[in-house]
């Protein structure tokens, strides 16, 4: 799971093709609450009945193409070190998220569990890094202890029932557990179960996935060049074990500017990029260019608290506000119709695949839709006790126009009740560090306002950070929630290994904590993307977080 203040992927839905030039490859069927209806502003909602998850795969080779990473350049390469598109294309994982987010073998041909507490992974022969030497149980073995090994990881979570990982066969890695675990080959198929070469790790030190670096890996593109500030090259690994890719040279520039990114693609200066800026709907839709993608996503705009005193620690007042917001304006005006109403912050296309689909949706289906109720509102403020008095402070990441409209809605939301809200805009240096451990940073606010999202299947990863103690992973949990019966069903739909149990613990969970808004959902929105009338294959829905979403990308 990740959160990001300045810009994360766009939220739980649906992916379908806004303009012409491309047929649906994979077709899902839409989440229960469908897309925005009624806005009373900004653009018309996008139907999102007919879901499609990526492009036609390619079947010509390309010589070279340019993508934009909106999110600007990495800090690392790492899988899990930083949030980038390029990562998957370079380190193949044990499983594969495919577009409809399923998972399918990757490195490994079998990644199960044999007995509650053990699982076996087989590896697939003849798989090898990008220099030619052969992935082996010491690189599965590494890579995996990687994470379970250092508390910073962002896979650390994935981990922590793990008691053994030892090879038990010359292409057989078994992990053995202290508890059933049913979050964790869901896991594996993200950055969790990306396999890095042992040897490489060892020379490269702390300076592992940097531009100084480098890495080596086995996914279907190969790192050739960093420049700083400027630009990352990559290459196409012809001894790739699922084909080479049509793409021969994939070079990522670094565009944050909403505008320039858009110039940049309506005049094909740039071919394609994920998370477009909504408010270039239109302009996109317009173009002869290329094609704007709309894809399933598990990612959410939100605000939460982050501390345990002050009145956004007290639920009634997160009631009150939520009350007070118009979803369908909320995404008429920031999304741009590009999004569309959630219950809580748990998406409906994280458990799309999954073998207990029909119980999650079920339980999120028997969760209160958002209204807007102004009088209930004020009536909680009262009841709340609170010092209207004292103002409230949200705050965002300077730069981010989604996040800057989010705060000025929510402030105008306030001053309807009674609450006064103060925007707090920080730099995005200042605004990380509100996410890291030292409290420092949010003593003085009382609200964040975010979009996340994660990045493989599975219902636990994200409430988990803001549900459980910290001891237990709630890293993200500044209000101290503690409510017993949570925590006991979020553990007990973790460590049973039945799915329809698991799934039964997990919907008794979110009946308790969805009313909590720990988070206070604002919309899910769809993951976004634009490609270049010349191309197609591109995976466009939240997978390509996770897998090689440039795999089938090539000449349309």
């Amino acid at each position: 799971m990740r959160i990001s203040g300045i810009s994360a992927a766009v939220a739980a839905g649906t992916m379908l093709v806004l303009a012409t030039g491309c047929t649906a490859r994979d077709t899902v069927e839409s989440p229960s609450d469908g897309a925005s209806s009624g806005a009373s502003a900004g653009a018309a909602p996008v139907d999102a009945s007919p879901l499609v998850a990526a492009l036609p795969a390619a079947t010509t080779d390309v010589d070279e193409v340019t993508w934009a990473l909106v999110e600007g350049e990495p800090r690392s390469l790492l899988p899990g070190a930083d949030y980038n598109f390029v990562a998957p294309n370079l380190c193949d994982s044990l499983l594969q998220v495919q577009p409809d987010f399923s998972i399918e073998p990757g490195i490994a041909t079998s990644a199960e569990w044999v007995d509650p507490v053990t699982f076996v992974i087989d590896l697939r022969d003849g798989v090898t890094f990008w220099d030619g030497t052969p992935v082996t149980t010491d690189d599965v073995i590494y890579s995996l202890e990687r994470h379970r090994q250092d508390v910073t990881s962002a896979y650390y979570g994935a981990f922590v029932l793990v008691a053994a990982i030892e090879a038990t066969g010359d292409q057989q890695v078994t992990v053995s557990f202290t508890a059933p675990d049913s979050t964790f080959r869901d896991a594996l198929a993200g950055g969790a179960g990306a396999v890095l070469s042992k040897a490489y790790g060892g020379e490269a030190g702390d300076a592992l996935g940097t531009s100084g670096g480098g890495l080596l890996c086995a996914g279907p593109f190969e790192l050739d060049s960093w420049t700083p500030g400027k630009e990352i090259v990559t290459v196409a690994n012809e001894g790739y074990w699922g084909g080479a890719p049509h793409v021969k040279t994939l070079t990522y520039r670094f565009v944050s500017d909403g505008t320039t990114l858009t110039n940049a693609l309506v005049e094909g200066e740039i071919d394609g990029a994920f998370n477009v800026p909504p408010a270039s709907r239109s302009v996109f839709e317009g173009s002869d260019a290329g094609t704007l993608v709309v894809g399933p996503s598990t990612a959410s705009f939100s605000f939460g608290p982050t501390r345990s005193t002050g009145a956004g620690a007290n639920p009634l007042i997160r009631q009150a506000l939520s009350m007070a917001i118009d979803r369908d304006q909320y995404i008429a005006t920031v999304l741009n119709g590009l999004g569309q109403p959630q219950r809580t912050f748990v998406a409906p296309f994280s458990w799309a695949s999954m073998e207990a689909a029909g119980v999650y949706q079920a339980g999120y289906d028997a969760l209160a839709e958002p209204t807007v109720d102004l009088e209930a509102a004020k009536a909680l403020v009262a009841e709340s006790g609170e010092d209207t008095s004292v103002p409230l402070v949200i705050a965002i990441p300077a730069g981010s126009k989604e996040l800057s409209q989010t705060a000025a809605i929510i402030q105008s939301a306030g001053q309807q009740i009674g609450l006064t809200i103060e925007i707090d805009e920080r730099q995005p240096a200042d605004f990380a560090g509100i996410f890291l451990a030292d409290p420092g940073p949010r003593e003085s606010i009382d609200f964040v306002a975010t979009t996340g999202y994660t990045e493989t299947p599975g219902v636990l990863a994200y409430p988990q950070l803001f549900l459980l103690p910290a001891e237990l992973g709630g890293i993200f949990n500044w209000s101290g929630y503690a409510d017993p019966e949570v925590i006991g069903a979020l553990q007990a739909a973790r460590t049973t290994p039945d799915p329809t149990e698991a799934a039964g613990a997990y919907v008794a969970a979110q009946e308790i904590f969805a009313p909590d808004l720990l988070q206070v959902t604002l919309a899910g929105a769809y993951h976004t993307t634009f490609l270049s009338s010349d191309l197609t294959g591109a995976t466009t829905s939240v997978a390509a977080y996770a897998s090689p979403w440039a795999q089938h990308l090539g000449g349309a």
